[in-house]
């Protein structure tokens, strides 16, 4: 009885090697800022974290420095992504405003939103990392309002939509910082529900065109 071989894997060059590298150092870097903080993620914590030796990781990232500002555009990018995905799982209802509000809640859970919140606060004091978030921030934002675009119908001014979903961004940042204080999931959704409450009075005054359900 004959077998045949399995075929042979492609080798990784380097290139793909030293990606991947990078790809892990910046995931783990993501993990160490929701675990430990900003000022908990340290650079033998991250390569610890991504199994990789203290110098494999001085190689592609010199300081942490280096390291965290790299982590500010991979996490962007993934939260841009987890914007694309949301959007995909969320079902059409009869209630926009209810739908672009519940999309908002959910996108806003999780490390992702956590390790942002960690930067942003550190950026206060460190102008670098204000720089770079405030570079890439837009980007995330624009990747909501994009997967949103669909709930707001051509006859309703772009801008006042915009304005709407950057207020209700806002409310719901504020209420999950303060959460962070005392965490408490319940809490924070019943306070996001009195938020959405008022957000509807604004959303009949100044989006007529929008669907919300009485």
């Amino acid at each position: 009885m004959t077998t045949t071989a399995a075929p042979k894997q492609p080798r990784r060059t380097q290139e793909q090697r030293s990606s991947e590298m990078r790809v892990r150092l910046l995931d783990a870097t993501i993990e160490c800022l929701v675990e430990f903080g900003y000022t908990g993620t340290t650079t033998p914590r991250v390569a610890e974290r991504a199994g990789v030796t203290r110098g494999a990781m001085v190689h592609h990232f010199g300081s942490k420095t280096d390291l965290v500002v790299a982590a500010i555009s991979h996490l962007a990018q993934r939260r841009t992504e987890a914007a694309m995905l949301e959007i995909g799982r969320i079902k059409d209802g009869a209630d926009s405003i209810a739908t672009m509000l519940d999309f908002l809640w959910e996108l806003h859970q999780g490390p992702l939103f956590i390790a942002a919140m960690e930067l942003w606060v550190a950026g206060r004091t460190d102008p670098v990392l204000a720089w770079e978030m405030g570079k890439v921030e837009p980007f995330v934002n624009n990747a909501v309002l994009m997967a949103l675009s669909r709930y707001v119908p051509d006859e309703v001014h772009r801008k006042d939509a915009r304005d709407f979903l950057y207020t209700a961004m806002d409310a719901l940042r504020g209420i999950l910082v303060s959460s962070f204080i005392e965490p408490d999931p319940a809490r924070a959704l019943r306070r996001w529900g009195r938020a959405c409450a008022h957000l509807r009075v604004i959303a009949a005054a100044s989006l007529p065109g929008i669907v919300i359900a009485d």
